[in-house]
């Protein structure tokens, strides 16, 4: 049995297998998932697991190197907002892009980790880095 790092298999695989610049989402339960892109769906109910529990355990495991935030986020969520600046000050580069432009982007990434989250605009697209 693993120890350490994601337990859940299909996060764990899919962390596994990014290349450097692949895309990850990690979304909240009302965004919509691309056709042909795999989803991870760890919804419980309204609110659980939530946005913020789910990313820090990715970003524990995982190398990200740029974020892409809705920029609705500023006015519409402030706890995504100081997540992003959170990460921007652990030297993750942001992006902010319209919610339309960031639903568009979903459609390239290698999967989406669907969260209870509720709150709007509770979502990120991650871009893996190296760790060398």
């Amino acid at each position: 049995m693993k120890k350490h790092g994601h337990l859940n298999r299909d996060i764990a695989r899919i962390l596994a297998g990014m290349g450097h610049t692949d895309s990850l989402v990690i979304a909240d339960c009302g965004l919509p998932i691309p056709p042909g892109v795999e989803c991870v769906d760890l919804a419980l109910r309204l609110g659980e697991p939530g946005f913020a529990a789910v990313l820090d355990s990715v970003l524990a495991d995982f190398q990200c190197e740029r974020a892409v935030f809705a920029i609705e986020c500023r006015r519409h969520n402030q706890a995504v907002q100081d997540k992003a600046e959170e990460m921007a000050q652990s030297g993750v580069a942001l992006d902010f892009v319209s919610h339309e432009e960031f639903k568009q982007r979903c459609q390239a990434a290698r999967a989406v980790i669907r969260t209870g989250e509720c709150a709007p605009y509770a979502n990120v697209i991650l871009h893996s880095g190296v760790i060398f």
